[in-house]
């Protein structure tokens, strides 16, 4: 199941804001921190929770149709920020940063203003951008070592 088929069946701006969700985990601390740097006239922000760091239990299924089981745990960091304004925003990636954590509630809240929407959709379009280079660059460099395996035939025999 894709990204895509995940978001049929949700309202649309629920949607957008987990497809927003999904980009700002993988962004980079600069790409956050140069697109907080942009905003000129910057809302007043309280935290609410965090950010912090914990453990959750990764559960895996053999062949899709097998029993659940605990594979293991991932370190995870989260945030919850409110803006002056009142929106509340969540940030929660895989990971120890804290502060990647903490501007990605930043920027899940300003998505949810009008003010600052223009500006957080540019932010999801430059990391939707980067992660497709990356995922070209891999896959070309794997295109790269595929071989082929084939039978020849050698006769009748």
């Amino acid at each position: 199941m894709n990204a895509t088929q995940k978001l049929e069946g949700l309202p649309e701006e629920a949607a957008k804001r987990r497809e927003g969700m999904r980009l700002l985990a993988r962004a980079s601390l600069a790409e956050l921190k140069t697109a907080w740097q942009a905003i000129a006239d910057k809302p007043e922000i309280f935290a609410v929770r965090g950010p912090e760091t914990g453990l959750v239990m990764v559960r895996g299924r053999i062949g899709g149709g097998g029993d659940a089981f605990n594979l293991g745990e991932a370190t995870v960091s989260r945030a919850t920020v409110r803006l002056s304004s009142g929106e509340i925003g969540h940030g929660q990636l895989l990971g120890t940063d804290k502060e990647r954590a903490r501007y990605a509630a930043i920027f899940d809240a300003l998505l949810q203003t009008g003010k600052y929407r223009p500006a957080v959709e540019a932010l999801h379009r430059l990391i939707a951008a980067r992660i497709d280079a990356e995922d070209r660059r891999k896959a070309e460099e794997t295109a790269a070592t595929r071989v082929d395996f084939f039978t020849m035939v050698r006769g009748d025999d």
